[in-house]
């Protein structure tokens, strides 16, 4: 008998069937490994929230999204060892917040948000001027580079890290700057979330004017709704629609910012370059999850929102809150903090104290 020829395994040639759905396949394969990635973080900030939840419910001057971020910040140490943590943490920190406000919407209607939106215009066009002239000021008084305190004056008035991040581009700051900036925000951040739910019950605001004051006093959408939804639910729809108006005021502003950086200081090909490059697309600054809470108001409007399932749509809510606040806790930087030094943290601290001043001195004289 002859020697026969080990067979060859077939390999599918190009353009077969075979490759073709192995093609198909990878960007679903890819899908699952990152899934399987977030996994670990996603298991720690269940448990921390399963805790915090427990725990809030004798402590409901307290709250549960508040207690989420304080387990946060104490495990925080543990992801920064552990890097396969991380991902999870990341998801949950962001993309399970904005699946919060967008259920936050569907228990409003669209003329409850024109409504909001506008009354509370007074108050956070008084507190943005108030909080850009003196990150100006004080932060000239204080040296602080002039990018930082750009950054930490934008995000302080108007939306935290979201507008440093849409600052960033057009000012083009060193990435240590962009670092010490987030931190500092996020210090002052998780202050307000401790802070001002007890100093709203020694002032005796109402759950509209605290709605109002955490809207328009706190910077990050997630301490926002922290704040708020510790003071109670009708708080917490309020200070939601007066934060994603604020929001909105991250276009005027980085406009502005482009025209400033913009404007012709040589006529060279590199400085058209530039420009070019700096130049804002308005799209882009409008986070899809506002486009997403709109949309369920407008479901709600339209009576598509049965009412026996608003009150679960509110505690979906909260316990979506509580899980997006305990993974912000985990990401605690404290060395991020440290290394900003000293002179950015006092131009925060006096920014936030300015802030929160001005809205309660508004809230208490308007109308």
């Amino acid at each position: 008998m002859g020697a026969t020829t080990p067979r060859q395994p077939l390999l599918p040639e190009r353009g077969s069937r075979s490759l073709r759905r192995a093609r198909a396949a990878a960007p679903l394969i890819a899908g699952g490994r990152r899934s399987l990635g977030a996994f670990p973080g996603l298991a720690l900030a269940a448990l921390l929230t399963g805790v915090a939840t427990l725990l809030g419910h004798p402590m409901p001057l307290i709250g549960a999204p508040v207690i989420g971020i304080v387990l946060g910040v104490l495990v925080s140490p543990v992801p920064r060892r552990l890097p396969v943590l991380r991902p999870g943490i990341r998801f949950t920190s962001h993309t399970v917040l904005q699946v919060a406000v967008v259920v936050l919407g569907a228990q409003l209607s669209l003329r409850q948000v024109a409504e909001v939106g506008m009354s509370s215009l007074p108050v956070m066009l008084g507190t943005l001027v108030i909080c850009l002239a003196a990150a100006y000021v004080i932060g000239r008084g204080l040296q602080v580079d002039t990018d930082l305190r750009t950054l930490i004056g934008v995000g302080t008035s108007i939306c935290g890290a979201s507008a440093i991040a849409a600052v960033t581009p057009i000012i083009r700051p060193k990435n240590a700057t962009v670092s010490y900036a987030i931190s500092t925000i996020f210090l002052f951040n998780l202050a307000a979330v401790l802070v001002f739910p007890h100093l709203g019950y020694v002032l005796h605001l109402d759950q509209h004017d605290f709605g109002l004051f955490a809207g328009t006093a706190v910077n990050d959408t997630s301490s926002v709704v922290a704040a708020a939804t510790s003071y109670g639910k009708a708080a917490a729809n309020y200070a939601v629609v007066v934060k994603l108006t604020r929001t909105l005021m991250i276009i005027p502003i980085c406009l502005v910012l482009a025209a400033m950086v913009n404007r012709p200081r040589q006529e060279t090909d590199d400085a058209d370059d530039s420009a070019a490059h700096r130049r804002v697309r308005v799209t882009r600054l409008v986070p899809w999850f506002l486009v997403a809470f709109l949309a369920a108001a407008g479901v709600n409007s339209a009576g598509w929102v049965p009412p026996a399932l608003q009150a679960h749509l509110h505690g979906l809510a909260t316990l979506l809150i509580t899980a997006a606040l305990t993974a912000i806790g985990l990401s605690t930087d404290f060395g991020g903090i440290r290394r900003a030094g000293v002179r950015p943290l006092l131009l925060g601290f006096l920014l936030w104290l300015l802030v929160t001043v001005s809205s309660l001195t508004l809230i208490l004289l308007g109308p």
